[in-house]
């Protein structure tokens, strides 16, 4: 079983000239569309903190503005977006960022208004043109990925982290790491690795506050929760390294985990918010 501990996988340090290449890309449309509306680009997500995995794995950043910015400079960047999506060097869960207010990071607010969003989820509706560019968006996600950028992320374009970022509520934090945990119950035979191993990331921040990435989540686990389940997550945490297929044919043993999980989740979190008043 995988009970090592600071395990690494491929990360943005040692990640694919491929990969790199990618990146500058991406940075570069980003700074000629927006030229100075824009304050930086800073990678979060498995790749920022070292567990990145081509095939089971997507390229998680925020772009900071200035100011709002016009539908037809949206456009360009999606048009962009999707054409460089066709590309063999994006992995197949392809990209997701979120283009966010430098105001919003001063003068937090909840769920966080965006600019615009891209991800795979998002790819068909603005490949079909279904989308409006003029509506005024939030996502309560974003405080996750603020907190995370912020103790984990990498700055690949503009000003420094810590001069832009600054620390949000940590009750914000939570209600968005279980905002992101909160179907899980109903939906962990769609996508158990997603679900077994976000679970534990939830658990690892409110037992040890720490902002993890899903795999080290999952090591941590090996070593913190009951036996009986250890076995579900040596799964979990292999299929998400390899990016291999995998048969999840016991329903049962996946609602036992995610019952007992969401009743751990759900104590920390009553402790930790009850600590807080």
């Amino acid at each position: 079983m995988l009970r090592q501990k600071n395990v690494r996988l491929a990360g943005y340090e040692n990640c694919s000239k491929e990969i790199k290449d990618l990146l500058d890309s991406i940075v570069e449309n980003f700074r000629l569309t927006l030229k100075d509306n824009l304050v930086g680009v800073y990678l979060h997500g498995s790749l920022a903190m070292g567990c990145f995995n081509f095939k089971s794995g997507d390229i998680d950043f925020l772009v900071v503005v200035k100011d709002k910015m016009d539908v037809e400079t949206k456009k360009r960047i999606i048009n962009f977006i999707l054409e460089l999506s066709r590309s063999k060097y994006v992995p197949p869960k392809g990209l997701e960022f979120s283009v966010i207010l430098q105001r919003y990071l001063k003068d937090f607010v909840y769920p966080t208004p965006f600019e615009l969003h891209y991800s795979r989820i998002w790819r068909k509706d603005y490949e079909l043109g279904k989308v409006d560019y003029t509506k005024e968006n939030e996502d309560p996600d974003l405080a996750a990925h603020i907190t995370v950028t912020l103790n984990r992320g990498i700055c690949l374009y503009g000003e420094p982290i810590r001069q832009i970022f600054s620390p949000i509520p940590e009750k914000c934090y939570i209600e968005s790491i279980l905002y992101d945990v909160k179907d899980i119950k109903d939906n962990i035979f769609k996508d158990p690795i997603y679900g077994i191993l976000n679970l534990c990331r939830v658990l690892y921040y409110l037992r040890e506050k720490f902002v993890s990435s899903k795999y080290e989540a999952g090591i941590w686990a090996l070593e913190n929760l009951p036996e009986k389940f250890k076995d579900l997550i040596d799964k979990a945490l292999l299929s998400y390294k390899e990016g291999m297929e995998v048969e999840w044919d016991n329903e049962e043993e996946l609602q036992k985990f995610s019952n007992y999980m969401l009743k751990r989740i759900n104590a920390e979190k009553d402790k930790v918010l009850k600590d807080k008043k």
